[in-house]
Protein backbone atom coordinates (compact mmCIF):
# COMPACT_ATOMS: atom_id res chain seq x y z
CA UNK A 1 0.00 0.00 0.00
CA UNK A 2 1.72 3.51 -1.05
CA UNK A 3 1.77 6.03 1.54
CA UNK A 4 -0.75 8.36 0.00
CA UNK A 5 -2.99 5.25 0.46
CA UNK A 6 -2.05 4.89 3.82
CA UNK A 7 -2.11 8.07 4.70
CA UNK A 8 -5.91 8.67 3.18
CA UNK A 9 -7.47 5.27 4.51
CA UNK A 10 -8.74 7.04 7.48
CA UNK A 11 -11.25 8.72 5.80
CA UNK A 12 -14.35 6.25 4.26
CA UNK A 13 -17.87 5.57 3.82
CA UNK A 14 -17.61 3.16 5.75
CA UNK A 15 -19.56 2.77 9.34
CA UNK A 16 -19.61 0.06 12.03
CA UNK A 17 -23.41 -1.35 12.24
CA UNK A 18 -24.14 0.38 15.56
CA UNK A 19 -23.59 3.87 13.50
CA UNK A 20 -26.28 3.07 10.97
CA UNK A 21 -29.37 4.75 11.11
CA UNK A 22 -32.00 2.87 8.48
CA UNK A 23 -34.92 6.01 7.77
CA UNK A 24 -35.98 6.32 4.13
CA UNK A 25 -34.54 9.01 2.35
CA UNK A 26 -32.68 8.97 -0.91
CA UNK A 27 -28.92 9.58 -0.05
CA UNK A 28 -27.98 10.56 -3.79
CA UNK A 29 -24.97 9.05 -3.32
CA UNK A 30 -22.75 7.24 -6.35
CA UNK A 31 -19.40 5.73 -6.86
CA UNK A 32 -17.28 3.56 -8.32
CA UNK A 33 -15.22 0.88 -6.86
CA UNK A 34 -12.07 -0.10 -8.57
CA UNK A 35 -8.81 -2.79 -8.85
CA UNK A 36 -6.07 -1.57 -7.31
CA UNK A 37 -3.64 -0.81 -9.78
CA UNK A 38 -1.59 2.07 -11.48
CA UNK A 39 -4.33 3.79 -13.42
CA UNK A 40 -6.67 3.17 -10.29
CA UNK A 41 -4.62 4.94 -8.15
CA UNK A 42 -4.08 7.62 -10.36
CA UNK A 43 -7.63 7.85 -10.40
CA UNK A 44 -8.18 8.04 -6.96
CA UNK A 45 -5.83 10.44 -6.54
CA UNK A 46 -7.16 12.87 -9.27
CA UNK A 47 -10.42 12.56 -7.88
CA UNK A 48 -9.54 12.88 -4.36
CA UNK A 49 -8.40 16.70 -4.71
CA UNK A 50 -11.81 17.52 -5.93
CA UNK A 51 -14.80 18.81 -3.38
CA UNK A 52 -17.27 16.44 -2.04
CA UNK A 53 -15.16 13.01 -2.89
CA UNK A 54 -14.46 10.36 -0.53
CA UNK A 55 -11.48 8.03 -1.57
CA UNK A 56 -11.43 4.42 0.19
CA UNK A 57 -8.16 2.81 0.05
CA UNK A 58 -8.30 -0.99 0.48
CA UNK A 59 -6.31 -4.04 -0.04
CA UNK A 60 -7.21 -5.15 -3.45
CA UNK A 61 -9.77 -2.23 -4.32
CA UNK A 62 -10.51 1.52 -4.07
CA UNK A 63 -13.68 2.80 -3.98
CA UNK A 64 -14.31 6.86 -5.34
CA UNK A 65 -17.40 7.74 -3.65
CA UNK A 66 -19.48 11.51 -3.67
CA UNK A 67 -23.08 13.25 -3.47
CA UNK A 68 -25.29 14.05 -6.96
CA UNK A 69 -22.10 12.81 -9.67
CA UNK A 70 -19.06 11.99 -10.38
CA UNK A 71 -17.57 13.49 -13.47
CA UNK A 72 -14.28 11.95 -14.61
CA UNK A 73 -12.92 13.12 -17.79
CA UNK A 74 -10.45 11.30 -19.40
CA UNK A 75 -8.26 13.72 -21.10
CA UNK A 76 -8.03 15.20 -17.44
CA UNK A 77 -7.13 11.83 -16.12
CA UNK A 78 -4.51 11.16 -18.85
CA UNK A 79 -2.72 14.44 -18.04
CA UNK A 80 -2.34 13.77 -14.25
CA UNK A 81 -1.45 9.98 -14.92
CA UNK A 82 1.11 10.34 -17.95
CA UNK A 83 -0.45 8.72 -20.35
CA UNK A 84 -3.47 8.02 -22.30
CA UNK A 85 -6.72 7.44 -20.27
CA UNK A 86 -9.90 6.05 -22.35
CA UNK A 87 -13.46 5.30 -21.25
CA UNK A 88 -12.87 2.28 -22.32
CA UNK A 89 -9.83 1.41 -20.02
CA UNK A 90 -11.68 2.98 -17.13
CA UNK A 91 -14.62 0.77 -17.29
CA UNK A 92 -12.29 -2.11 -17.63
CA UNK A 93 -10.78 -0.77 -14.34
CA UNK A 94 -13.92 -0.68 -12.94
CA UNK A 95 -14.80 -3.53 -10.66
CA UNK A 96 -18.52 -2.10 -9.89
CA UNK A 97 -20.51 1.27 -9.52
CA UNK A 98 -23.57 2.17 -7.78
CA UNK A 99 -25.76 5.26 -9.65
CA UNK A 100 -26.61 5.81 -12.77
CA UNK A 101 -23.23 5.33 -15.70
CA UNK A 102 -23.63 8.08 -18.51
CA UNK A 103 -20.89 8.06 -21.03
CA UNK A 104 -21.76 11.43 -22.64
CA UNK A 105 -18.87 11.04 -25.61
CA UNK A 106 -15.55 9.48 -25.90
CA UNK A 107 -14.23 11.57 -23.10
CA UNK A 108 -16.63 11.62 -20.40
CA UNK A 109 -18.19 9.02 -17.78
CA UNK A 110 -20.46 10.65 -15.35
CA UNK A 111 -21.88 8.56 -12.67
CA UNK A 112 -25.41 10.20 -11.36
CA UNK A 113 -26.99 9.52 -7.68
CA UNK A 114 -29.75 11.61 -8.60
CA UNK A 115 -31.45 10.19 -11.39
CA UNK A 116 -33.82 12.98 -12.14
CA UNK A 117 -30.33 14.81 -13.48
CA UNK A 118 -29.78 11.58 -15.20
CA UNK A 119 -32.92 11.93 -17.63
CA UNK A 120 -31.72 14.11 -19.60
CA UNK A 121 -28.94 11.94 -20.98
CA UNK A 122 -31.42 9.20 -21.99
Amino acid sequence: MSTVARDNSHDNIFKAMKDITFDKTVSHQCGVTMSDSVEARAIAEFMDAKPGVTVTYNPALIRIDGSGKLIFKMDEISEFLGREMTAELFEVNSSTHYGRMVRTDDNTVILFGDMNEMLEYI
